[in-house]
């Protein structure tokens, strides 16, 4: 199943991140993740406040459409010596920001401090039963910003946090220092000779059709090397929460969020993106039909872009060929942002 057509199957389930635990000796001895769910992997609840996250979470309040919550974030200090610039990291459809573990840990060293916030309805944010759109998303991280009393950022959005980073950049330009789209989704316009379809219907298909098989499923999809342990923690994640009371609410939380890239395309953002930018990630992703194309395209369509694949790899880069990665990643954030982007690609 791929991503692009995520709203009208309603398969998948996620709000999950990047830990090893325990939980994952069974699959350490197999050299294929399990069929069936292991018996110690229990419930996962709603604000995942069981699950340690590689940094400690503050929160800022929001409100939305009538509702308050609380929205999620980690801020984290530099480790090596500070550069002074900041990289805003965007998590995608089934990782909340403790996905980033890895690209926290290389940006830190490197000398930049790193905000990583969980969108409303993710990881430890409020889950709010609401229309979900970018714009309250990127709303939502400009305030942060403000919050912490940053005027200007990197953004990197990887997978539906792509679909984010194009947002904010496109609203926020005299914010955004950089911008990054890692193996972004929503490469095309979804609406084209596909009817719309109400959130109760898709909320249905959400409770109904997410099982570990599914989950698991939609997860392997994203590497085409080694399966590790340790991409087994956010199918368990995703999965305890189908165990839980909150299950309606999150499938339908889930609905709302895959309408997104029914409703609120982002496709014709880019060509009003004028901050310099980077398509960064595996060319051999199997969520995107043609990825490498259209990779291409969504570079040639941006004003100021260049263009750097992985053969061979796939949807997670910072996991899968994570130290090339997080190389390039790093070049490109410490290159001059009035300097043009290279074109030679």
């Amino acid at each position: 199943m791929l991503l692009s057509r995520l709203y009208h199957t309603g398969r998948l389930l996620a709000l999950a991140g990047a830990a090893l635990l325990a939980s994952t000796s069974l699959a350490v001895a197999q050299s294929q993740p399990p069929s069936e769910p292991p018996a110690d992997w229990g419930p996962v609840s709603a604000s995942m406040a069981e699950i340690p996250y590689p940094h400690p979470v503050e929160y800022m309040p929001v409100t939305h459409i009538g509702q308050d919550g609380l929205k999620a974030y980690m801020d984290v200090a530099p480790t090596g010596p500070a550069n002074g610039q900041t990289a805003m990291l965007f998590h995608g459809m089934n990782f909340a920001g403790i996905g980033f573990a890895p690209t926290i840990e290389a940006l830190t060293a490197a000398g930049f401090r790193v905000v990583v916030p969980d969108r409303i309805g993710y990881g430890r944010s409020s889950k709010m039963d609401i229309p979900y759109n970018l714009h309250i998303f990127a709303s939502d991280a400009k305030k942060l910003l403000d919050h912490l009393g940053i005027e200007q950022t990197a953004i990197v959005g990887h997978s539906m946090g792509g679909m984010l980073a194009a947002r904010f950049a496109m609203t926020y330009p005299e914010t955004t220092t950089h911008v990054v789209f890692v193996n972004q989704i929503g490469m095309s316009d979804q609406r084209p000779g596909r009817p719309w379809r109400d959130i109760e219907e898709a909320a249905q298909s959400v409770r109904e059709n997410t099982s570990y098989q599914s989950i698991l499923a939609n997860h392997m999809r994203y590497y085409n090397t080694e399966i590790k342990p340790e991409y087994l923690e956010f199918v368990r994640y995703q999965y305890g929460q189908t165990l839980t009371s909150a299950w309606p609410l999150l499938a339908r939380i889930r609905a709302w969020q895959q309408a997104i890239l029914y409703f609120d395309p982002v496709v014709y953002d880019w060509q009003h993106i004028t901050t310099k930018a980077l398509v960064l990630g595996g060319a051999d992703d199997r969520l995107t039909r043609d990825f490498a194309g259209q990779a291409r395209m969504v570079a040639e369509t941006l004003q100021n872009a260049e263009l750097n694949l992985y053969p061979g790899i796939g949807h997670n880069p910072h996991f899968e060929n994570p130290e090339q990665y997080h190389a390039d990643l790093i070049a490109f954030l410490r290159s001059d942002p009035a300097v043009p982007a290279s074109s030679d690609w």
